[in-house]
């Protein structure tokens, strides 16, 4: 939509690393590269000061007791008890670890921002912009990048940073629908937009 991709702020650019759960990675074919790029996303981000936010999919015997039976994927999570908060399937990969000061929320659908208080701690801290890393392009990439647009964000989906086990889906994501409503980057132009400032 733009010719030219603007230049992130660290103070008000926040990377999102979503759903980088052991579970979740492990429906995808070889995600070490992709973990490895994205570990050199979290670290440029961390090196211009830029908030880091992990977002992580978990639920208690509550959640999922109140996932009605309308919600066609989360009705089957619920009935088959899994992703329960505390098993290691739900642990962000060590790879990836939070450090102190980080956001870190827990939740209990698809998107970042529906069911935490992402939104708020990300006004709290003056972040406009949103650096989008997420594991899977149909899920929680598509649902979060909807919502954040719509909550007005400035928005960068990092291409080498997001994965789906369909690559079909994830090709029609990235080349039609992402582009209307955020910037395509990739990690090393991450790097040069960030070396910009």
């Amino acid at each position: 939509m733009t010719d030219t991709t603007p230049t992130l702020d660290p103070r008000t650019t926040a990377l999102l690393v979503m759903d980088y759960q052991r579970g979740i990675l492990d429906a995808l074919p070889d995600p070490r590269s992709l973990l490895s790029r994205t570990a050199d996303a979290i670290a440029d981000m961390r090196a211009y000061g830029a908030a880091v936010a992990y977002v992580r999919v978990g639920f208690t015997e509550a959640d999922w007791a109140a996932i009605p039976p309308t919600n066609k994927p989360f009705s089957f999570l619920g009935r088959q008890r899994l992703m329960h908060h505390a098993d290691a399937a739900t642990d962000i990969h060590p790879r990836l670890a939070p450090e102190p000061g980080d956001i870190v929320v827990r939740k209990t659908r698809f998107g970042a921002l529906s069911t935490t208080d992402l939104d708020r701690r990300l006004r709290d801290r003056g972040v406009t912009t949103l650096v989008i890393a997420g594991v899977t392009t149909g899920g929680v990439v598509l649902s979060t990048v909807t919502d954040a647009a719509d909550r007005d964000y400035r928005l960068h989906v990092l291409s080498d940073c997001v994965a789906d086990p369909d690559p079909q889906v994830h090709r029609a994501l990235m080349t039609g629908v992402f582009p209307r409503v955020a910037h395509i980057i990739d990690t090393a132009e991450l790097r040069s937009l960030l070396h910009t400032k």
